[in-house]
Formats: structure tokens, sequence, C-alpha cells
């Protein structure tokens, strides 16, 4: 008998078209490798936010102090740190995969594509997480989210929240279990950004 995978897809998880400018890093799955290089996650996404920003398209506001492209970096390096962060912390390591970020430049918009291999109940977690948020009111959820951090409650996802609350970021996920790896969940983050 031939098990298949299942994938399930929520949200705004779309194909990605082709761009001309993309830039795809992958990290390594080594768990002792991942704990020392914890710091520099936060510099590949300032890479990406600096890389981005020198091919962005958009034009410099006449009399405005805002430095578009500046602005577009600032989002990318969060966006960009947020989305590693997460996907590193979750990653089950124990596939030996990798962990990568794709980012998509296209002339009003930026899409990232960030995958890792979750073991099973994480993923079913974060699964029942994004069910939850795409049938709650935004503002209510960002709220009662904030209020459960400053109370001191884990697991807030803030940084999910603020992407969509402050840059609003469109998100989309996909879930499939792998046929190799029956405890194993390969988890798609897509994030588009309009700029």
């Amino acid at each position: 008998m031939t098990q298949t995978s299942v994938v399930q897809t929520f949200g705004n998880f779309i194909q990605v078209p082709s761009s001309q400018e993309y830039l795809t890093l992958n990290f390594s799955p080594n768990a002792a490798a991942r704990k020392r290089r914890w710091g520099n996650y936060g510099l590949s996404a300032d890479f990406l936010g600096d890389y981005f920003a020198a091919f962005f398209p958009g034009d410099e506001l006449p009399d405005s102090r805002i430095n578009q492209r500046d602005t577009v970096k600032a989002a990318v390096s969060y966006i960009a740190n947020e989305l590693l962060e997460n996907a590193v912390k979750y990653n089950d390591d124990s596939t030996g995969l990798p962990v990568s970020i794709s980012l998509h430049l296209y002339e009003r918009q930026i899409i990232f594509h960030v995958g890792n291999f979750a073991n099973s109940a994480i993923a079913q977690k974060y699964q029942t997480f994004v069910e939850v948020l795409l049938a709650a009111d935004l503002d209510e959820f960002y709220m009662t989210q904030l209020e459960k951090t400053a109370m001191g409650g884990g697991g807030s996802s803030m940084g999910i929240l603020t992407m969509m609350n402050d840059y609003s970021a469109h998100f989309g996920w996909q879930f499939q279990t792998l046929e190799s790896l029956p405890n194993v969940v390969k988890v798609d983050v897509m994030v588009s950004l309009d700029v």
C-alpha cells in the first residue's frame, strides 16, 4: 500500500511567479551550529534588506523626509528576521534538511517564502493557531495577544501579528506530511508585502 502525502493550504498561499530578482538562502540543520549562529540570523535578514533595497524600483517622494528605499529595507529586514527565527526555532534538526528563505522582487511587491521541517506535534499546534487567526478579527486578536504577552503568557505569535498589523503583510501557509518522514511536516510560509 502506497502512502501519499497530505497537503493543507491556508490563507494567501500561491505558486510564486518567476521574477528577475530573487535570492534564496539555506541554513544548516545542525542544532549545535544553529545555536552558535543564532545572532547571525539577524545579520542575514539585514543582508536581505540591504540587497533588496539596492534593487527596489520605487521612486523617491518629492519633498518627503521619508526615504522609500530605507522603508523597504527596514520592512524586509524585520519580516525576514521574524520568519527566519521562527523557522529555525521550530525546525526538526534530526531530519538533516535545511531551513530556507527566498525573496522575490516584483515592481510593487516582495514575496517571502520560508520553508522548514517541523515535528508533527509542533506543526499541528502552528496549524491550529493559523486556523484561529484566519477566523478572527485581526485587530481584536492582536490586542488579545498583546495583553497575553504583557501578562507573561508565552506563545503569543506577536511577530506574525505585527507583520500583518504594522506592515499589512498577507500570509499563506502550507503544511505537507512527508512519506519518507512520517513524524515530520514540511511547513512553508509565504508572505507578500506590497511596496
